[in-house]
């Protein structure tokens, strides 16, 4: 199943969450699409609009703090 647990049928158009269609027993595909495409045309538009690539934006990125201690 993979991207998602909602699964649509190709063939009857029955949604359901098996990866087999309980009505005609075709398979089933992912409902919806993928929300990140390797693809995108508007990635690099996007990365200049973030500033990314510039000192402010890496500076406002979340850093991992180090445990002083053991995990509990």
């Amino acid at each position: 199943m993979g991207r998602s647990n909602l699964q649509k049928c190709p063939e009857c158009d029955v949604y359901s969450l098996d990866s087999i269609c309980p009505t005609c027993g075709a398979k089933m595909r992912a409902a919806a699409p993928l929300k990140f495409s390797p693809e995108d045309r508007q990635g690099e538009r996007r990365r200049q609009r973030k500033g990314v690539g510039s000192g402010n934006w890496a500076a406002s990125l979340p850093s991992i703090k180090e445990n002083e201690g053991e995990e509990e």
